[in-house]
């Protein structure tokens, strides 16, 4: 295969991924799929970490992230994974 497409595949899976966090926090149904208010919300979201209360809002998010990931991991499940940080 390609660089180009290894590249492609990639890019691919990393926006998929991106997409299913955005349904997985219940985004599309509390919008009723309005992608012009998703879109308005992330802006909203690139402001807020743009401003100079940017790093109080990545630790928040960071940490409620953190705590949604593990309370839906299946109890005695330690193998080792963590969720991608760049998620956020």
């Amino acid at each position: 295969m390609r660089t180009w497409q290894v590249e492609r595949r990639k890019r691919t899976r990393h926006l998929i991924e991106l997409g299913g966090l955005v349904v997985k926090a219940g985004v599309v149904d509390l919008t009723n799929d309005d992608r012009t208010m998703i879109y308005g919300a992330m802006l909203w979201m690139a402001d807020k970490l743009n401003s100079e209360d940017g790093e109080r809002a990545r630790e928040l998010w960071a940490r409620l992230g953190q705590e949604a990931f593990a309370a839906e991991r299946p109890a005695g499940a330690h193998d080792g994974t963590q969720p991608q940080q760049d998620w956020a």
